[in-house]
């Protein structure tokens, strides 16, 4: 529980780069509200409206902040059209963002408690909000004031139903030995091409991956392939991932978000 008088710590995760203030302007509409929330930055430099993109980060970061942390994501390319502002509250903690999938990574892992509509201007920066910056008018107060305690509950209409959530339509891994069919489904700053197929799917056994009848090794470290060869390997967050040993498999193997891929798995 938190304490009486501790706000919670939150998160930002946007797509609006630090060129413009848009970042510091959402910070200002949360230290207006409580000065002392700890906002932490988990990323801004994401490819400008790319949802998948930013699920995938903010699903990988959610798992290493405490309970109760507030997580507002801003990725809003139907920013001011009809979409939904929403807040989410699970297990470990809240979630507060526009619903257009960006959360949806994180509710294929975790359950859900409750969920609202952000349709309480009380709780908003202005009732007039801008059409454009919801970061700033709408979400970033938001989650000040869960940080500061407010019960979800006040800040909106319930959303009865939790399918109506919108669900970011990403194919799922499937396996059919000796293969695994996956996609990838992020591309960090690397280069690196992180597919939806699970490390524990390999199971500590040989494998390889098959890319336009290229064979690429399975192994356990960037290096051990020389500089220049691509690899697959199992990253930091669990998943298989495609890189080039000191280069950019992006740009190498020309591959993309959505792009399939396919692992092959020895059995003998």
């Amino acid at each position: 529980m938190k304490e009486i008088g501790v706000p919670r710590i939150l998160t930002l995760l946007t797509d609006f780069g630090l060129q413009d203030p848009y970042v510091g302007v959402m910070k200002g509409a949360i230290a207006q509200i409580n000065p002392q929330i700890a906002a932490i930055d988990l990323t801004h430099d994401l490819p400008r409206q790319n949802l998948a993109a930013a699920r995938f980060a903010l699903m990988n970061a959610y798992p290493y902040f405490p309970d109760d942390t507030v997580h507002v994501a801003v990725v809003d390319p139907g920013v001011g059209g009809d979409r939904r502002a929403i807040a989410l509250e699970l297990p470990q903690g809240f979630l507060v963002g526009p619903d257009n999938g960006i959360f949806s990574g994180i509710l294929s892992q975790y359950p859900l408690i409750k969920a609202v509509e952000l349709t309480n201007p009380d709780y908003w920066r202005s009732a007039n909000p801008s059409t454009t910056f919801h970061g700033r008018d709408i979400f970033a107060p938001v989650g000040a004031h869960l940080a500061n305690g407010v019960p979800i509950k006040q800040l909106g209409e319930a959303i009865v139903d939790p399918h109506t959530l919108v669900n970011l339509p990403l194919p799922f891994y499937t396996q059919e030995k000796p293969y695994i069919r996956g996609a990838i489904q992020s591309i960090d700053h690397f280069g690196n091409l992180i597919t939806n197929i699970p490390g524990e799917a390999v199971n500590e056994v040989p494998w390889s991956v098959i890319l336009n009848e290229e064979i690429i090794v399975g192994a356990q470290t960037y290096s051990d392939l020389p500089v220049g060869q691509a690899i697959a390997l199992i990253g930091s967050h669990g998943w298989v991932e495609i890189a080039v040993n000191c280069g950019n498999a992006e740009k190498e193997l020309k591959l993309t978000w959505g792009d399939p891929v396919q692992l092959l798995i020895y059995t003998e």
